[in-house]
């Protein structure tokens, strides 16, 4: 195990108080650097947590150095703050830059610009910050946010965190509001290949005319015509917001449950309080679930309406009914939410730094790429649970088919199909991930732009 000593300006020791007051941000350093776990931190831990912690500050100092002079000035950090939403007269910016306070309050004051110039150079932000965790430092925390804006149409990613900045301005709501909007376009564009998953995962085994993709589309326009492409989908647009809404309330909720006051957490704080979060949504809204399933299912002229169907399931099957696949789709969530987290974290960080040279920023094609790949493993993952509930909630819809529970089902299908039967629709709903995807972007953006919520 290391020692380490603090030492003030000019080569005279720090004050004892100032090494008392510096025990925390040590103790996070031996808990970020602690590779193996023993409590300690060795020599090559403490080295390699130098290394990384060094090449982060690397990468927020270019990013903040935007003339790229190798200087920070004041107009610099002004602009910088106020990209991330927050507002500061140029006296503050002034006053950041020279003189910042680190350790207790009776400590001398350590300054950041040591010459006085008004600017600081990589050497002195890297002395600065070097023995201050990587978690101190908001610029970092908030360019690598995980996106908001991707939607598959399957509900079931981790919401996002806000700042406070965002949340008394407004532009919390703002956000969530671009991002249901983004969600019911992106969901009304790929609505008829989300209805030929549907079909493809009750019937597919069944159906001889369901001849792959191209006979689905067939027969779905013989059937009912081009509109019947999209039925089903106005339920599936109507329960965005709501549940958007209930994710992320419950989200914030169960972060002060468990003890986090972070506006960003870890990746299995964010597991269980995405899961948390998303089984409380589901549960609020799963009654649409199933009644978008059966107007996907259903034949033209069957349902009037999205009233006229949740009337005829009621008094035929009973109020059980609305519930029918909630066990398989709740614990579709927990996989899906920790794969999905692990790759995108895994993949954004290992752009970030194997790749990145100017910008602690991965750019929107990166977070793209890693959302919409970390997506796609977590849907690989949660599949056979989808498609179990699918085929409980439509169970009452296909004549002479048994009423079975998941693990029968579960039987039931391997038996029969095999493990392919598991994976039923599974090209139809991944050929809707790359548009739906794009679609929800590009609207997402022009709906803050149009609403006044600027991006991080």
């Amino acid at each position: 195990m290391i020692t380490v000593c603090l030492v003030g300006g000019g080569g005279r020791w720090a004050p004892v108080y100032m090494q008392l007051m510096l025990i925390l941000s040590l103790q996070k350093i031996v808990k970020a650097g602690d590779k193996d776990l023993d409590g300690q931190l060795d020599f090559e831990e403490f080295v390699h947590y130098l290394c990384d912690h060094e090449k982060k500050l690397r990468l927020v100092f270019k990013s903040l150095d935007r003339k790229n002079d190798g200087r920070i000035d004041s107009q610099e950090i002004l602009q910088s703050l106020r990209d991330l939403g927050v507002h500061i007269s140029e006296e503050q910016a002034e006053k950041i830059l020279k003189r910042v306070k680190r350790g207790h309050i009776w400590a001398p004051v350590l300054y950041m610009d040591k010459n006085g110039t008004m600017t600081i150079d990589w050497n002195e932000w890297r002395d600065y910050h070097l023995l201050h965790p990587a978690g101190n430092i908001p610029e970092i925390i908030l360019y690598w946010k995980h996106s908001t804006i991707f939607d598959v149409g399957d509900s079931l990613l981790v919401p996002d965190e806000f700042t406070a900045e965002e949340k008394q301005t407004g532009m919390l709501w703002r956000h969530l509001v671009a991002g249901a909007g983004a969600g019911a376009v992106s969901r009304t564009s790929t609505a008829p290949l989300d209805r030929l998953k549907v079909l493809m995962q009750v019937h597919g085994s069944r159906s001889k005319t369901m001849g792959g993709i191209i006979g689905g589309f067939t027969q779905m326009i013989r059937e009912g015509g081009l509109r019947s492409l999209w039925r089903g989908n106005g339920i599936n647009v109507i329960k965005i917001a709501p549940e958007t809404a209930i994710k992320f309330m419950a989200y914030e909720q169960i972060k002060l449950l468990i003890g986090s006051n972070q506006e960003t957490l870890g990746i299995g704080e964010r597991l269980v309080a995405g899961s948390l979060a998303g089984a409380i949504a589901q549960s609020s809204i799963y009654p649409m679930e199933v009644l978008k399933t059966r107007l996907a299912l259903g034949k033209t002229g069957q349902y009037t309406g999205m009233v006229n169907c949740a009337k005829h399931i009621f008094l035929k099957e009973g109020m059980a009914a609305f519930y029918k696949g909630y066990v398989p789709n709740m614990l579709g969530i927990i996989p899906y939410a920790g794969i999905d987290l692990a790759v995108y974290e895994t993949l954004k960080n290992y752009w970030l730094q194997h790749f990145a040279k100017d910008s602690a920023d991965p750019g929107v094609f990166v977070l793209l790429a890693c959302g919409t790949t970390s997506s796609t493993c977590g849907q690989l993952s949660s599949y056979p649970l989808a498609l179990v509930r699918t085929r409980m909630q439509a169970q009452a819809t296909v004549e002479g088919a048994p009423q079975m529970t998941m693990t029968g089902l579960f039987r039931h299908i391997f038996r029969t199909e095999g493990l392919r039967g598991l994976y039923r629709g599974l090209a139809p709903n991944f050929m809707k991930v790359i548009p739906s995807v794009s679609i929800s972007y590009v609207v997402y953006e022009r709906l803050k732009v149009t609403m006044g919520a600027k991006s991080k």
